[in-house]
């Protein structure tokens, strides 16, 4: 079975774009179910931990064909929110740097430009769901919007980002002003780990 991911950051570093009852809620319970959820199947299906959880997002005709549908919703919700954990910090790293900078630049102009089209995709995302930047087969980044707890290792895509849009993310904060949160995340952005991310994706 998996383990959880611990928080690098206590719940109310984040302050005041994600508030402390928001980010305690979010990891205590949302991201907990999913992680709970995901593991009573595997155990039911006598899962061996034969893969990592992203690996185990291609692997899925191992399990009866009625669980597949419920495993990859709950590891899509496992592998999604703790990515977006991780892409926040509260030590203002906020600025591309490295090999990812330059890949924003080459494709994209300049940081602003970047910044500005991740946000006109989020917006354009109805309901639950995430934004995305993904390294593709290709090795170019792209924006890209998934819904609900889709997860983009589905399709073959190397996610570095993930914005989180359910509403849990953000509406006691927030409430109907999600585009605020959108840009707010941007400030607490951890463009040390993506860029981590990004230069173990292109090696």
């Amino acid at each position: 079975m998996y383990q959880e991911m611990k928080l690098p950051y206590a719940y109310d570093d984040l302050e005041p774009y994600i508030d402390t009852r928001t980010m305690g809620l979010h990891y205590g319970k949302h991201y907990h179910k999913y992680l709970d959820q995901l593991n009573k199947l595997l155990k039911k299906n006598n899962y061996k931990n034969e893969y990592s959880k992203e690996a185990l997002v291609t692997h899925l005709d191992m399990f009866p064909i009625g669980d597949r549908g419920a495993i990859l919703y709950n590891l899509g919700g496992v592998l999604n929110h703790e990515l977006y954990f991780l892409n926040m910090s509260p030590k203002k790293e906020n600025q591309p740097i490295g090999a990812l900078l330059e890949a924003i630049n080459n494709q994209y102009g300049n940081y602003e430009n970047f910044r500005q089209q991740f946000l006109e995709t989020a917006s354009y995302l109805v309901g639950s769901g995430y934004t995305f930047l993904v390294l593709n087969k290709n090795k170019k980044l792209e924006i890209i919007n998934l819904s609900n707890q889709e997860t983009p290792y589905l399709y073959e895509l190397v996610p570095l980002i993930a914005l989180d849009l359910w509403e849990h993310a953000y509406y006691l904060n927030y409430q109907n002003e999600r585009d605020r949160y959108m840009k707010n995340f941007f400030e607490i952005i951890n463009f040390e780990q993506i860029n981590a991310l990004y230069e173990k994706a292109i090696s």
